[in-house]
């Protein structure tokens, strides 16, 4: 594990790109091959999502490479939910009840692009575009590459691979192919898929909605969402099952069932998008998965991070932000190794990154799951509300002792995905059931002694569920 080795990352989209910075930073040689044109001189965002919700952890990666305050200069901070009934009306439902917590809409293009400019700033970086990766030798870590502009093969022989080439990942797929160790895998995806849609902004450049929301339509078996633009646009995704229920993708093929579809469902929505009939038919559908699997390394010759290692689905606003998570995990293994003053090797460090972050993107995976049914049942359900009422009412009186779990995972880089899960898990549960059960009060208006005695009985509930939950694991 030396400064002077030849690393090669296969992949330069968020994970790949900020890996590659740091790891600049850091004095590597590091040579970074992506499939796509570069972002920064053509559009590539076509079947893909163009704004990304970023917060703490995502922030906490980028501040450790420097770039913080950049990604900052485009973000736009989104205070809470924004909830859209079939009549037009709308609640909202903020993200935490403390001061200065929210998340933010952000570019994945001109994130992206900062990334890669700052990465090419270092001597010590080269970034090849349109070049695709067939095929990962592991055991020599020889890469095979495609040249997109002359269709010319062409290989790459390295020290070290980094794999941040997606859920579709070409070394994970060696790591099954090549059958040079127990290799264990998974990719489920739901029954859903989704569409992107526009709501454009209006004649002088202003968002037609609150850009100070992201705006959900639930519906039950399907959901609208959107994110504000910087251009005043609003980037508006469909969730819908591909070939269940009344309205599928597989049905929807014509603008009268098209427009039926929204009129029905999301007429507020259906007002603001001009194009419907041409976005809804040209656009791509796309995939909804989670990739699990493990190990994530093979010796001391090639690893996986980001969504190769473990993509999720986006209801939890997290992917980019759990990738970049990695990245920042894998500095601090190497901080240690230095502290330490320990030699080391590639292999030693591989393995001790995985020991520590393999639970935690599990788990984030899981709770990303768990969001999408939340986002499109249970947000509008009169008892969630009243959960969520009395969570934002804790927050905001007891801001050092109440964490809920969407505040656990969003807001606090500190916590683990793992320990935000089981406690967030057991704290929902001791909410809803003293609810139920009338042990607490659902005024909306309750003192703060009131609202301090909801808290014990939530804490002295929650501890009891923990400990429940441990026992039977055992």
């Amino acid at each position: 594990m030396k400064n002077k080795e030849n690393i090669l990352i296969v992949g330069a989209g968020l994970c790949g790109s900020l890996l590659a910075l740091r790891l600049a930073q850091r004095g590597f040689k590091v040579e970074v091959y992506e499939s796509r044109p570069d972002l920064r001189i053509t559009d590539i965002s076509a079947g893909r999502s163009i704004n990304l919700a970023l917060s703490d952890r995502g922030f906490k990666a980028l501040r450790l490479a420097g770039v913080e305050d950049k990604a900052r200069e485009i973000c736009i901070p989104m205070y809470g939910r924004l909830m859209h009934d079939t009549k037009g009306n709308t609640f909202a439902s903020n993200y935490s009840g403390r001061e200065g917590e929210y998340i933010n809409s952000i570019s994945r293009g001109d994130l992206n692009g900062i990334l890669l400019t700052e990465a090419e700033k270092h001597e010590n970086v080269n970034i090849h575009f349109n070049s695709k990766c067939i095929s990962i030798d592991i055991e020599n870590t020889k890469a095979r590459f495609e040249n997109y502009n002359n269709k010319v093969e062409f290989s790459v022989d390295a020290d070290v691979i980094f794999g941040t080439d997606g859920a579709g990942s070409i070394l994970r797929k060696s790591y099954y192919l090549e059958k040079k160790f127990l290799f264990s895998y998974s990719q489920n995806y739901l029954t859903h898929g989704y569409k992107e849609l526009e709501i454009p902004a209006d004649k002088n450049g202003i968002h037609l909605m609150s850009k100070d929301h992201l705006h959900i339509w639930p519906r039950g078996e399907y959901m609208l969402i959107a994110l504000p633009n910087m251009d005043g646009s609003f980037t508006v995704t469909l969730f819908l099952s591909y070939d269940e229920g009344e309205y599928n993708f597989n049905n929807l093929t014509s603008e009268e069932k098209i427009t039926a579809f929204f009129e029905n469902e999301f007429p507020d929505a259906l007002a603001l998008i001009p194009n419907i009939k041409d976005e809804f038919l040209n656009n791509p559908v796309g995939a909804l998965g989670t990739v699990k699997c493990s190990p994530w390394s093979y010796q001391n010759k090639t690893i996986l991070l980001g969504d190769a290692a473990h993509a999720i689905v986006p209801f939890y606003g997290q992917g980019m932000n759990a990738s970049f998570e990695d990245v920042t995990v894998f500095d601090e293994i190497l901080n240690n190794f230095e502290r330490r003053r320990e030699v080391g090797n590639w292999e030693t460090v591989f393995k001790a990154y995985e020991k520590v972050r393999k639970q935690d993107t599990d788990a984030i995976a899981d709770l990303a799951i768990d969001n999408f049914y939340e986002m499109k049942d249970h947000v509008a359900n009169p008892l969630f509300k009243q959960k969520r009422k009395i969570e934002m009412d804790l927050e905001k009186n007891f801001p050092t002792k109440y964490f809920s779990k969407y505040s656990m995972v969003t807001f606090n880089e500190n916590i683990s995905y793992d320990e935000a899960m089981k406690k967030g898990r057991a704290q929902d549960k001791a909410l809803l059931n003293l609810i139920a059960d009338d042990d607490i009060p659902t005024s909306l208006d309750m003192t703060k002694e009131e609202l301090e005695i909801v808290l014990k009985k939530v804490q002295q509930e929650t501890n009891e569920i923990l400990e429940e939950d441990k026992i039977a694991e055992l």
